[in-house]
């Protein structure tokens, strides 16, 4: 029998003021970037906050296991750290998931904002523990760089209540056309699929699904795709959004894009498709999109327009 689906949980909105604590779930960071990034964020009205223990290295993961985990609790813990937010991602962040304590996550909801790989603690903490989470930008990486943050979704995600349209990007593009309704929910592609077959794998379900990844080629994206596909994954998905997919291509010369590849893996499904969202791993202005909330997916010939119909987070 499978676990029973948890009351949905919408953290408390974040306001200028704030405190917003770092933390370094995956691959070792470098301080200067680190820096940077909290410059930015004290420049936008916020108080970051971290551990100088954040830098620690172990191989090419941030330091041991137990850091990382204690690091991540700690900022649930304290109660004047409004937000987490990832300082990037790399690899590391799915040997945290047998050790969490879940009902801590529960107890005390908090904004949590990062990409990919830390997508599998997005989905976990949904998943498990019903908590709205946020595919958005990452302080030592989108947040050192003057375009790297689009702050309208930065702040209608965090902050807002009520409903909201995502500030779509001109290069956002529809590929099938079609309306549907469904929660939003997703990630790093790669993230996602390499969950199938473990006890934290993703819940596709009556989702629209936001599917994302860097420097895929895409005959392998067409393998995740299909493992997906073939594993009833997208039997239930009401409609699909790609990201940007920055250099997912096998050559500059080849005679093929990577949206024909994927129209043809998924178009049978029926369901509204689009493409070249910039959220996750992006050229510049990273869209903040909530995770766990009601949205819906409109895709009209080229025309794509996704509206987020209840807010993220709490007063």
């Amino acid at each position: 029998m499978s676990p029973p689906i948890p009351q949905i949980v919408k953290p408390p909105a974040l306001r200028l003021g704030d405190m917003v604590g770092i933390v370094a779930p995956a691959s070792n960071i470098k301080k200067v970037e680190l820096e940077a990034g909290c410059a930015a964020l004290r420049r936008a009205g916020y108080r970051p906050f971290y551990f100088d223990s954040i830098l620690d290295r172990d191989l090419y993961f941030a330091g041991s296991v137990d850091r990382r985990l204690g690091e991540l609790e700690t900022m649930v813990d304290r109660g004047d750290v409004r937000a987490i937010v990832c300082a990037r991602g790399g690899y590391g962040a799915n040997y945290l998931l047998r050790k969490l304590n879940i009902e801590k996550i529960k107890a005390h909801p908090k904004i949590f904002v990062g990409y990919s790989d830390n997508t599998s603690l997005l989905t976990h903490f949904l998943d498990a523990a019903g908590l709205v989470t946020f595919h958005g930008p990452m302080a030592a990486k989108d947040w050192t760089h003057e375009n790297g943050i689009d702050r309208s979704s930065w702040q209608s995600a965090l902050s807002q209540l009520g409903l909201w349209d995502v500030p779509l990007n001109p290069e956002a593009t529809g590929l099938v056309d079609g309306e549907a309704e469904g929660i939003l929910y997703g990630g790093c592609l790669s993230i996602l699929v390499a969950s199938l077959g473990t006890p934290y794998q993703i819940k596709t379900a009556g989702k629209i699904l936001f599917l994302e990844d860097i420097a895929a080629k895409p005959y392998q994206i067409d393998r995740m795709l299909m493992q997906l596909k073939l594993g009833g994954h997208l039997d239930q998905v009401r409609g699909i959004v790609f990201g940007e997919m920055v250099a997912c291509t096998q050559s500059p010369n080849q005679e093929y894009t990577l949206q024909e590849v994927i129209t043809r893996i998924v178009s049978d499904l029926e369901i509204p498709l689009a493409f070249g969202v910039k959220s996750g791993h992006v050229s510049s202005e990273n869209i903040t999109l909530p995770f766990g909330v009601l949205a819906n997916l409109s895709v009209r010939k080229a025309r794509v327009n996704l509206r987020i119909l209840e807010s993220a987070v709490s007063s």
